[in-house]
């Protein structure tokens, strides 16, 4: 399953989108308000959960400076991995595009396309706190 969101304009630079985006604290305030639970575990893992819906934990894994930044979920029950692609639109525009990969059966696709559709429609909007 693929889903991605629109590209996103925020009026900051690519360095400091990509600074706020790696520090995974600040997913915190990018979730939905739904949130049910945040947790960051370490510098390269956090847990949440939203209203209704199973904890998930994330991990970081792959990060190119400025550019791109990869989580995954650290569960491999269900994988799946969250890219955030950073373009520079200027010294203070940057353009972000959030894709969401994961291979899951039939079932369980068509129960969760559209709460992660949702999902990413949220985080993507929630970029402007940046």
């Amino acid at each position: 399953m693929h889903i991605e969101t629109p590209n996103k304009k925020i009026p900051k630079g690519d360095k400091e989108v990509f600074d706020f985006l790696t520090d995974l604290k600040n997913f915190e305030k990018l979730m939905p308000e739904n949130i049910d639970k945040f947790e960051l575990i370490n510098e390269d893992r956090f847990l949440f959960s939203l209203k209704g819906m199973p904890e998930i934990v994330l991990e970081r894994k792959g990060q190119t400076p400025n550019s791109q930044i990869i989580l995954g979920a650290a569960s491999e029950k269900l994988p799946f991995t969250l890219t955030a692609d950073i373009v520079k639109l200027s010294e203070i525009e940057t353009e972000v595009a959030l894709h969401f990969n994961g291979e899951f059966n039939a079932m369980m696709g068509m129960m969760i396309k559209k709460p992660i559709t949702n999902f990413m429609g949220t985080l993507s909007e929630n970029l402007e706190k940046i």
